[in-house]
């Protein structure tokens, strides 16, 4: 059985960054695993702009960016497997994968998971109605127009406002279709206000908060879907619905991380992002086996991933090297009062750096508050923040200075307060 030092999983752009920072830090025997024919991930049918900025100072296309990233594969020499699909992954890290070479199991000192995320299913969604033609995940509807050069429909609903929807409703309208509307379940849009913006308002397409999709017309192609009005139970107010002809519903209601691969490893989960569990230096609790980009938690900028992903490739090859620090201690970070969860989700102080970044989610839209940042009862940080909404991530710090000050932490806690600080709503 073939052996290598660290073996990434996924040719994303979480998958690239981390393989080029391990390179970088003195890892040479690395092996990607891409189960696409081409490296890049889902960035190769994202053709609009909007990537880059903080990776490279300027604004790129999903393909420019990525084609940086391969570019800097290539040149370090990384090898890598496309076309191949990686079928199983046992605690001890042995990897198997099949590709048009057959069959292979090889074994791993590390392994780094980056598989990324998928599109929630129709079947996750509980819409009542026929099944017939015309009805795609966004995703899906992106490569057919992006990639095939194939326009799904000329009348179109969306269901969901997370990005992608909303991208794909500019999309479809500078391809020659009709976006009808969007309708969002919730009474907030689960995208970027620059999104919004520049996608709906800016073509005078209508956004339908609180609203759902609650029948489906048409045998063999869709004919209309009826939406309406939800209360804040998500219990359907009669006398709100609305009937629009239409011949294609696009599903943009959340995206899945790939975690199948972490559960067969025995890599804890957290329920709420359906990611790995991971610390400082996002390390699952299988040792060596470390997690970045969407399939730890949903991002909504892929310079993000980018950045996280480096951090991963850097923590495997300290692992790998014998550089870090031995264990001192697991600290828990929890979420409070607003804060859906956190990543990292522990920290020991002993092995973090100099400062620790916080990436969490909201799970409403807030104005006029603090982020607090609490050492068990001791407030050691507190920022304003004039708006925080569930589609934009947000990020706080933690110095290693703080923690030593503290002396031994028994919990980390990250709240949102009201702007006098009081803790309350």
């Amino acid at each position: 059985m073939k052996q290598y030092d660290l073996v990434i999983i996924g040719g994303g752009p979480a998958g690239l960054a981390a393989a080029v920072a391990a390179r970088e830090k003195g890892i040479q025997d690395i092996l990607l695993l891409e189960r696409e024919e081409k490296l890049g991930g889902i960035l190769n049918q994202c053709i609009h702009n909007g990537f880059g900025l903080h990776t490279f100072q300027e604004e790129l296309t999903g393909p420019e960016y990525a084609h940086r990233f391969v570019q800097q594969l290539k040149e370090a020499k990384i090898p890598f497997l496309t076309e191949t699909m990686v079928l199983a992954v046992t605690p001890e890290k042995q990897i198997t994968f099949l590709n048009r070479q057959g069959i292979r199991t090889i074994q791993a000192r590390a392994v780094i998971l980056a598989m990324g995320c998928r599109e929630r299913p129709r079947g996750a969604l509980n819409i009542p109605g026929y099944r017939p033609q015309g009805i795609y995940s966004a995703g899906t509807a992106q490569k057919l127009v992006n990639i095939d050069g194939y326009l799904p429909g000329r009348e179109v609903v969306i269901l969901g406002s997370g990005d992608i929807g909303l991208i794909m409703a500019r999309r479809m309208t500078l391809e020659g279709a009709k976006v009808k509307v969007v309708a969002e379940l919730m009474p907030y849009s689960g995208g970027l206000k620059r999104n919004i913006v520049q996608c709906l308002d800016d073509f005078d397409i209508p956004l339908k908060l609180s609203h759902t999709v609650v029948n489906v017309k048409g045998k063999e192609r869709l004919e209309s879907v009826t939406i309406a009005q939800v209360d804040a139970e998500g219990t359907v107010i009669e006398g709100t619905q609305e009937e629009y002809a239409c011949d294609t519903l696009l599903l943009s209601c959340g995206l899945i991380p790939e975690n199948e691969l972490s559960l067969q490893m025995g890599v804890k989960i957290n329920p709420v992002t359906n990611g790995p569990v991971v610390d400082e230096s996002l390390e699952s609790n299988v040792e060596g086996v470390f997690a970045c980009g969407n399939v730890l938690h949903v991002h909504d900028l892929v310079d993000f991933v980018s950045e996280e992903a480096r951090q991963a490739g850097e923590s495997a090859a300290a692992y790998l090297l014998g550089n870090r620090a031995e264990e001192g201690g697991s600290i828990e970070i929890e979420g409070e009062k607003g804060v859906r969860y956190t990543v990292p989700s522990t920290l020991d102080p002993q092995r973090m750096g100099e400062r620790v970044k916080i990436r969490f989610r909201v799970d409403g839209v807030y104005r006029d508050c603090n982020i607090g940042i609490y050492f068990d009862g001791t407030c050691i940080s507190r920022r304003k923040k004039q708006i925080m909404t569930p589609g934009e991530m947000e990020e706080v710090q933690i110095g290693k200075k703080q923690l030593e000050e503290q002396g031994n932490v028994g919990k980390i806690r990250i709240t949102l307060e009201t702007a006098e600080g009081t803790g309350e709503f």
